[in-house]
C-alpha cells in the first residue's frame, strides 16, 4: 500500500474515532456545545503524525463531516468559523510533532486555537445568549473555555497515562518508519 494510502486510511480512522466520541457526551450545554469523551484527542493525531497541513487538512474534514451529523448554522460566515476554522486549527498539533511532550504540547496549542474561534463565533453570532449582566466578550470566553477547556483537562489527564503515551509513541514510530 502507498504512503498516501495509508496516510488517508489513518485519518479517516481518527476523523471516525473523533466523530464516535464526540457523540458520547458527559455533559451537554442547554445554549449548545458539550463535553465530550476526549474526541479533540483523536481529530489532532493527524497533525501530530504527519504534519500541520495534513492535520490541518484532517480537521476541516472533521468540521464538515461534524456539520453535517449535528449542525447548528445562523449564517455561512458562523458555519465557517464554528466548523471550518474551529475544527481546522486542531491540525496545529502537527507544530510539535518532533519536540519533547510534542502530543501534549501540540494539544494545547489546539485546544487554545479552537477556543479562539469558537471564542469569536460566541461574540459574534451568540451573544444574545449571554448570561444575565455579561457582556457577550466575557460571556463567550467563558462558556467557550468551560466547553473546550473541561474536555482539554479531561484529556491532558488521560494522556499521562503511561499505557497511552507509549502507544502513541509506538503508532507514531510504527508510522514513522513505514514512510
Amino acid at each position: 500500500m502507498s504512503k498516501n494510502v495509508k496516510t488517508i486510511v489513518f485519518c479517516a480512522a481518527c476523523i471516525a474515532l473523533a466523530t464516535i466520541t464526540s457523540m458520547i457526551k458527559i455533559f451537554h450545554f442547554p445554549t449548545g456545545g458539550s463535553i465530550t469523551l476526549c474526541s479533540s484527542l483523536f481529530a489532532i493525531l493527524p497533525g501530530f503524525f504527519f504534519g500541520p497541513v495534513t492535520g490541518i487538512i484532517t480537521g476541516v474534514a472533521y468540521g464538515l463531516l461534524q456539520l453535517i451529523v449535528d449542525p447548528y448554522i445562523l449564517t455561512p460566515v458562523q458555519a465557517f468559523i464554528d466548523y471550518i476554522l474551529a475544527f481546522g486549527a486542531l491540525g496545529v498539533s502537527g507544530f510539535f510533532s518532533n519536540k519533547k511532550n510534542g502530543l501534549c504540547y501540540g494539544y494545547i496549542a489546539a485546544c487554545i486555537l479552537r477556543w479562539f474561534f469558537a471564542f469569536l463565533s460566541g461574540v459574534l453570532f451568540f451573544g444574545e445568549y449571554a448570561w444575565a449582566g455579561w457582556n457577550p466578550v466575557p460571556y463567550s470566553a467563558v462558556y467557550n473555555l468551560i466547553c473546550i477547556g473541561s474536555e482539554a483537562i479531561l484529556t491532558l489527564v488521560v494522556l499521562q497515562v503511561p499505557a497511552f503515551i507509549n502507544a502513541f509513541t509506538t503508532m507514531k514510530s510504527s508510522i514513522n518508519t513505514a514512510h
